[in-house]
């Protein structure tokens, strides 16, 4: 039986991230497999799984900052903001200048509001958006709050085609969950008047693990590694070791007094290392989130 712990994916291209986990059930021999955080099949790169007990910090690892390299094509819209779309309008970008690539990125840094793709999923009155566009019906998708930590143009690069030309642009972005890098190449491609939509994407860090720690699946294939439980816990969250009181009462899923740390989730470990939970701190006690190690 597969340990607990997480398992740092380096995705390939077509792969849906459900095909990864998949994969990894094989692989690790055992159904008990999540993902933090999906990868569209076009995109590449970071991929984080979890493995038995490490599926319960899946959904506080999806809300961590996540770090990108995009390649974004001017002139040219898609049904999809990417290049698995089908073409919409084209126009010359010939006019579209470096300048203005870079003053585009810096409107769309900070703290936006940012409309999801049409394809996607967010959900309108309970469906999924993805499924009202595959019937050819539009839906009103709200405006988010997403925070855009960078959005730095490494590249400008003009592309001679027959009905005018595009402009290709390098760049690397790294934002709060939720943030869609498709509609910020369309929303820059809207701003300098001649649309855009994201024809290449690598994620190359989700939290604290990035391309460093990622293996590929045929790497995996041939010595499976993952990164333990408690250490997992370790590198994404402040911690905070336990007396073994405070540790008993956490294991029936208790509160104990507050910790000192600033921010939440915090790891909470037993005295010989072994992480028993992650906590929430509150004014006047931590109270468990999530219980690994229960009585």
């Amino acid at each position: 039986m597969a340990e607990s712990g997480v398992v740092v994916v380096d995705k390939p291209a077509d792969w849906t991230s459900h095909d990864v986990v998949a994969r990894m059930r094989r692989l690790a021999g055992t159904r008990r497999v999540g993902h933090a955080g999906t990868l569209d099949p076009m995109a590449t790169g970071v991929l984080v799984l979890g493995l038995e007990k490490g599926t319960k910090l899946l959904g506080h690892l999806t809300l961590t900052e996540k770090s990108y390299d995009a390649t974004i094509r001017l002139g040219l819209t898609t049904n999809t903001d990417d290049a698995e779309g089908e073409p919409g309008v084209r126009t010359d970008a010939s006019g579209v200048s470096e300048e203005g690539v870079h003053a585009a990125a810096r409107k769309l840094t900070g703290r936006i509001d940012q409309v999801p793709p049409q394809v996607s999923a967010i959900k309108v009155n309970g469906v999924r958006a993805y499924k009202s566009a595959r019937r050819g019906e539009e839906v009103e998708l709200r405006a988010r709050p997403v925070t855009i930590g960078e959005f730095t143009v490494h590249a400008v690069r003009r592309v001679e085609a027959e009905d005018g030309v595009f402009v290709d642009v390098d760049a690397s972005v790294t934002c709060s969950s939720g943030t869609y890098i498709r509609s910020l190449a369309r929303d820059m491609g809207a701003d300098l008047g001649v649309g855009g939509h994201l024809t290449a994407l690598r994620r190359t860090r989700v939290g604290p693990y990035d391309l460093s720690r990622a293996r590929t699946l045929e790497q995996l294939a041939e010595e499976f590694t993952q990164v333990p439980l408690a250490e997992a816990v370790a590198a994404a969250f402040p911690s905070r070791v336990l007396t073994e009181e405070e540790a008993g009462r956490l294991r029936h899923g208790n509160r104990i007094a507050p910790g000192t740390e600033e921010r939440s989730p915090v790891g909470l470990f037993a005295p010989d290392g072994r992480v028993i939970a992650l906590g929430e701190n509150r004014r006047d006690h931590t109270r468990p989130l999530v219980v690994f190690e229960p009585a």
